[in-house]
């Protein structure tokens, strides 16, 4: 039996940042290898302006220069991500067809893709970074942290409505429900396929609260028209100080909890061509462009590369089972 500790995320993913740092003073250059010639086309779940939309749009920037060709960014969301994992599924194992993925993924794969897509169907090969929930409302909204949300889901009956991204199961959605459990309230939660999406039904009035990564709602708080009620994390975000952590409101979660966004491809890519790829990536990261974005969205950088990746997949759906069976 899988017996989940505390924190199992972050230490894993702590884990894969040494060994990371200390092969980095032997990485090979993407450059100095052949990388596969033709446009690279990386597949999103999401719509654009999600945070992993932004997140690798930002990225892109410094590795088309890195690999000396082109990139195209394909926005294919549906599903849950089933668009998106159906065309890399069927994509040849070249190189030349990647796709972001996020927690979501995996627990997908556990609820409404179960059956349909499994962690063999594809090839993980990089993480690139880890990164908090956290919930959040418009600003003239009555409800200003953690006790005033679970005071009105107490008073509405459960009618209190949060938007996330993907359906129930996914990993925004196993975030509320952590919340839901040790409050002892009950929200009526609203898939939507994109943060855009959400920010739009929260600033209509059409749902009461939104949970999202901070990158893709960053401009909003930058306004004034968002604020923060809660950061699903261990620490506060850097760009949002004053928005205190569940667990400083006093709702004991499993701070490790937060979203990862990887690099993943069809099932069958040569161990060597996937290495060349996480390598490619993390490198990228490395840029004074990429980092300038990183630090101001309150990411943090992760490391793994394909052995790592592929063990953290199968480690992260036995958590996130166990998540589904509470």
């Amino acid at each position: 039996m899988f017996t989940i500790k505390r924190n199992v995320i972050s230490k894993m993913l702590l884990g894969a940042t040494v060994i990371s740092v200390m092969a980095t003073s032997t990485m090979v250059s993407a450059n100095e290898e052949e990388w596969p010639q033709d446009t690279v086309r990386i597949i999103m779940h999401t719509k654009a302006g999600g945070s992993a939309d932004v997140f690798m749009r930002t990225l892109a920037e410094s590795l088309e220069p890195q690999i000396g060709q082109s990139i195209a960014i394909i926005n294919s969301p549906g599903g849950g991500g089933a668009s998106q994992m159906s065309r890399v599924r069927s994509a040849e194992p070249d190189g030349l067809t990647l796709a972001v993925n996020t927690l979501s993924h995996f627990t997908g794969m556990l609820t409404n893709l179960e059956g349909v897509f499994a962690i063999d169907d594809f090839s993980w090969i990089a993480t690139a970074q880890s990164d908090p929930n956290l919930i959040w409302t418009r600003t003239d909204s009555p409800i200003s942290d953690l006790d005033d949300l679970i005071n009105e889901a107490k008073q509405r009956d459960g009618k209190v409505t949060v938007g996330g991204f993907g359906p129930q199961g996914s990993t925004q959605h196993i975030g509320m429900s952590m919340l839901e459990n040790v409050a002892g309230v009950e929200f009526e939660w609203v898939p939507f396929n994109a943060t855009p999406d959400i920010v739009a039904a929260v600033l209509g009035g059409h749902i009461d609260v939104g949970m999202s990564n901070l990158s893709g709602a960053q401009a909003y708080f930058d306004a004034g028209r968002l604020k923060g009620l809660g950061v699903h994390g261990e620490e506060r975000l850097e760009s949002l100080p004053d928005v205190a952590t569940f667990e400083e409101q006093g709702y004991d979660v499993d701070s490790s909890w937060v979203q990862v966004r990887g690099i993943f491809g069809p099932a069958g890519m040569p161990m060597e061509l996937q290495q060349q790829i996480a390598d490619a990536f993390h490198e990228a990261m490395q840029t004074e462009h990429y980092q300038a974005y990183a630090r101001s969205a309150g990411v943090t950088d992760s490391w793994m590369g394909p052995e790592e990746y592929t063990e953290f997949a199968y480690q992260i759906s036995e958590v996130a089972q166990q998540e589904l069976d509470k």
